[in-house]
């Protein structure tokens, strides 16, 4: 390890928060993947999974297992909103391995799901990056304090990644101006 990357403490209750958060912002365009992929039930394990993890579960094979599962089925769909939506999934799963690293690529374990939804939901708008803006706002709803903290104890968001790179930057954004309280004109 580099001085350059310094270790963040995480706690298995931080872990916990942050699952929950991801597999707050997947559930909700799941039904994208399913009206694609009426069959193919592995994204919703592995947010399934994200959810017992959030409630206590353990953190295990299981768990990676669901996640590399909502991998495979983003790779084996040939739309893009259901390849979005099945990597939300993903990254619901996957969440709850968020390394204790100071670094800016980790800022894409905490909002991933998050990011991966709004694009879902965009590209099945025809691509209305209004629709995606409305789910941002509904993740920053879905995000505890303990998130917020969590999220603050790493580098901001980094640069690339396309829309959904864009998607991570503007939640990591909004997120962060909760340090500072809420926004202007939120009641």
């Amino acid at each position: 390890m580099t001085a350059e990357t310094s270790e963040i403490v995480l706690s298995k209750q931080d872990l916990r928060e942050v699952a929950a958060f991801a597999a707050a912002c997947a559930e909700g365009v799941l039904d994208i993947f399913e009206a694609d992929q009426p069959g193919d039930s592995r994204p919703r394990e592995a947010v399934t999974a994200a959810w017992e993890f959030a409630r206590g579960g353990e953190r295990g094979k299981a768990l990676r297992d669901t996640a590399s599962a909502a991998l495979k089925a983003a790779r084996s769909v040939d739309t893009a909103a259901a390849r979005e939506a099945a990597w939300a999934a993903m990254s619901a799963a996957a969440a709850a391995y968020l390394h204790p690293l100071a670094k800016a690529t980790q800022v894409k374990h905490i909002l991933g799901a998050g990011a991966h939804a709004a694009r879902a939901a965009e590209l099945v708008a025809g691509d209305d990056h209004s629709v995606a803006a409305g789910h941002l706002e509904q993740a920053v709803r879905h995000a505890t304090p303990v998130v917020v903290d969590v999220l603050t104890r790493f580098p901001s968001a980094p640069g690339g990644g396309g829309r959904v790179g864009e998607l991570i930057r503007m939640l990591d954004a909004d997120l962060r101006a909760l340090r500072h309280g809420p926004p202007s004109g939120a009641a």
